[in-house]
């Protein structure tokens, strides 16, 4: 059973403090609000709050140190007192890509899995009259995952060995991770209009 030792408050001052760009923020509040969905859908609510910190904080150290990434996350997160299955959690989404610290559990293998997926569902959406996942369908996202010139920046080969990794084929990946997407996008879109 995991239990975060901070507060969602501290979490997000921890992320403000080495994340200044809003493209980040934004992000981050996405990823934390899809592992609160998923944490809830798949019978975990009882984590939620440690599963969407980890969320919240996964990519930490990737807008000052992006050649550090997932290596310098453990001494931010040590510093703020984050305990140690935490930081495991938040350096395994980059396993293999820029660390070897391999997502086993459940929850690892979502924020894996997921991470990528939400930047390219965001991309796709932003093409959408709406420029909103409400009424994003999974043939679209498929359809510009495989262009692979389209959000380049969004690793194919992640998001298929994620969707592996759960178990789960392409399609459910992509269905689940929209509605969970859709669960915070009101409040992410809220939130950024008045951040500064």
């Amino acid at each position: 059973m995991h239990r975060s030792n901070i507060t969602r408050e501290q979490a997000f001052d921890l992320l403000k403090k080495y994340n200044k760009d809003p493209f980040h923020i934004r992000h981050s509040l996405t990823v934390e609000g899809v592992m609160l969905w998923y944490a809830n859908q798949l019978g975990f609510a009882d984590e939620a709050d440690y599963w969407a910190q980890c969320g919240l904080l996964h990519d930490i150290d990737f807008e000052m140190w992006p050649e550090q990434h997932c290596t310098k996350a453990p001494e931010l997160l040590r510093e703020s007192g984050c305990a140690e299955d935490m930081i495991h959690t938040i350096c395994s989404h980059g396993y293999g890509i820029c660390c070897d610290v391999e997502p086993t559990e459940e929850m690892e293998k979502i924020l894996f899995a997921a991470d990528e997926l939400t930047g390219l569902i965001w991309s796709v959406s932003l093409m959408h009259p709406s420029k909103s996942v409400m009424d994003l369908e999974v043939k679209s996202v498929k359809k510009k995952f495989k262009d692979k010139k389209f959000a380049a920046g969004c690793s194919r080969e992640t998001i298929t060995t994620g969707a592996e990794r759960l178990g789960w084929d392409l399609d459910k990946l992509i269905e689940l991770t929209i509605l969970a997407m859709r669960s915070c996008e009101a409040d992410v879109v809220a939130f950024m209009a008045s951040y500064s």
